[in-house]
Parts: structure tokens; sequence; C-alpha cells
């Protein structure tokens, strides 16, 4: 673990979610040794995450939703624009390695860098140039999209019973409908414990006790917990124990070798094959940025805010902030002389 005279008040917790094999967190390497003015160039906020993506493990899930969920003092956006401004002061790149297996089959995967040294734009070109020949992995997931999100397991029926009874019968709803009496303040209601009955259930499935369940599910509470049933449903997502391994002789790992490595956008998954990456980002997204950034230091923008892009019914919800951002960058990204952005899928 990494030791500052000076330590950030949060730290990631043993739960923290690992990513897909392969991805998360990837250390660049040639550090330097661990000091106190490591991230001293940076802001506070910026500092604080900093540290506390420096104490992640290698493998680590570094999406900022996941993020976003582990920390406690800052939301998606705060988070997001933490990242984009670490990337831009040279400790963050996302890069898109295109490897060939074994087999011969060839794929894409984008992988994230971390660097604690501060590092330039040139010093981050070479490491991507030194990237091809590198034997990796071959098991990697394919694909331009990334599998930096860990994976939420799928619902399955209570583990209980055979003939597949009334969530009400089965342990994983009597387990959850009891934890009201291990603190009031999580007082699920009935449709909770309906809706989150698959998830405690895949908990007992993987060897967890009722009294794990309720530990996760009620541990460091804050003073007032105003949903009870979103913040279980968080907990028991991101607290998940692993799989029960399977007793099983594993076949030898496959390799692959880096025939190309390009620079990534970290917000759009754009590459400079088609765009210009410059501090970790294409035009278009760092548009996005500076005006997220000036939106923010102007006291315009909440730090909670989550923006409709992130929503699962964006229509359905109301402003999140006091400033458009969208219409924010869009101005910013005219007066830079850059076309309108279209709309892209996520």
């Amino acid at each position: 673990m990494v030791a500052y005279a000076n330590p950030s008040p949060a730290l990631p917790s043993p739960s923290h979610p690992m990513a897909n094999p392969g991805y998360g967190k990837r250390p660049a390497g040639d550090e330097d040794p661990h000091a106190d003015p490591d991230f001293a160039h940076l802001s506070p906020r910026e500092a604080e995450i900093a540290v506390f993506v420096d104490h992640l493990d290698d493998g680590h899930a570094m999406g900022h939703k996941v993020l976003a969920a582990q920390h406690p003092r800052y939301g998606q956006q705060a988070m997001r624009t933490s990242l984009s401004r670490l990337a831009e002061a040279g400790h963050l790149r996302w890069i898109r390695e295109h490897i060939t297996v074994e087999d011969n089959t060839m794929r894409w995967v984008t992988r994230t860098y971390w660097s604690r040294t501060r590092r330039s734009e040139a010093w981050w070109e070479e490491f991507a140039r030194e990237r091809k020949g590198r034997i990796v992995p071959g098991d990697l997931r394919p694909g331009l999209a990334r599998t930096d999100e860990p994976e939420l397991p799928e619902p399955e029926p209570d583990p209980q019973s055979e003939s597949a009874p009334q969530p009400e019968s089965g342990t994983s709803y009597r387990t959850l409908a009891g934890i009201r009496e291990a603190d009031p303040r999580m007082r699920l209601s009935e449709s909770d414990c309906r809706s989150l009955a698959s998830l405690a259930g895949e908990w007992l499935s993987r060897g967890a006790t009722p009294q794990d369940i309720t530990r996760a599910v009620t541990e460091g509470l804050p003073t007032t917990v105003n949903n009870p049933g979103g913040l279980a449903r968080n907990r028991l997502e991101n607290k998940m124990p692993p799989k029960k391994a399977k007793i099983r002789q594993k076949a030898a790992p496959r390799r692959a070798r880096v025939t190309r490595a390009v620079m990534c956008c970290m917000s759009c998954d754009a590459d400079e094959l088609t765009t210009t990456i410059k501090g970790g980002m294409c035009p278009d997204c760092r548009a996005e940025y500076e005006a997220a950034v000036a939106a923010e230091e102007a006291g315009q923008l909440d730090a909670g805010y989550v923006p409709d892009t992130f929503l699962a019914d964006p229509d359905a919800h109301a402003v999140y902030s006091w400033v458009d951002v969208p219409r924010r960058a869009a101005e910013v990204r005219a007066a830079g002389g850059l076309r309108p952005r279209t709309e892209r899928a996520l």
C-alpha cells in the first residue's frame, strides 16, 4: 500500500470492484519513488482523487461511474471532470491496442494506463509506440468499447428452492426484510425486498451468509438514508463476493502480440486514426470538458451533477444543474472553429 505523510481522507475499500480480466488500472511503469509532492501540482480535489486512484490495485475498475460509487465525496460529473484533469496533467491515458492471438484471430482492445509520475504528451506518445510487439494475454474481450466496468450478475431465481416459489418464502427475501431490524435507517419496503431478492440470492449462491448480506448493506451508513432501496442495490452490486472457483484443469492461457497501438479519447472512444488526441481527449470532448470546468469554476455546476446521457430515461428527468453544459460545450466548439457535434451512441 502506498504511504503518504498526509494521505487522502478517502481511500479505496477492499471491496472495490475489479474490471473485466485484462482491463482496469494498468501501471505505465518506470515510476519515481512515492513522495508527498507527487500530486502537489493538482488542485485539492484532483490531488485527493489521484491518491485514491494511486492506491487502487492493478486491475481495479477505473470507470468514472465506479469511482464515483466508491468515493464518498464526489459524484459522477465531478469524477469525470477530475479524471479529465488528471489526463491533461499527464497521469492517465487510454490506449487502443490491436492484438493478434496465437490462433491468428485479431481484435482491438482499449486499456487504461496510470502513471503516478507526471508525464508529457511526447512521453505518452512514445509509450504507445513501444507497446507494439509486446506480448499480452490472448483472452481479452474484443471490440472498440471499453470493458473497464465490472460485470454485474444476471438476475437468477432464489437458489433456496427448485420450484421457484414467491420471493417472500425464500432466504433472500427474509434476509432483506430483516435488515430494518439491524438498522432502522434501512427500512426496505416489500417492493424493495422483491426487486433485490435475486441479488441477495446471488450472494448466497457464492457462499455468503445472511449475516454477510446484512453487514454489507448496513456498515458505515450516513446519518440519514433517503433511499434505502437504492443504497442497498448499490452495495449489493458493488460488494458482490467472487464466484466460487470451479475445480477443473485450466487450459494453458493463450498469448497475443500487440501489432499496433494508438491513443484514444477517454470519453468517446474516438482514436488518433480518425481525429486528434491531445491530453487524452478529442477536440469535441475537450470542448465539453472545458465548458464543464468553466461552469464549475463559476459555481454554476453541482459537483454531484449527472449528465442526461448517463440516465436510463433522460426525458423523464428534470434538469440536474444550473447550466446547460451541452449548450456551453457547443459554444466552446463554435468559438474554436469545430463543427457542431452529432449525437453518438453510448
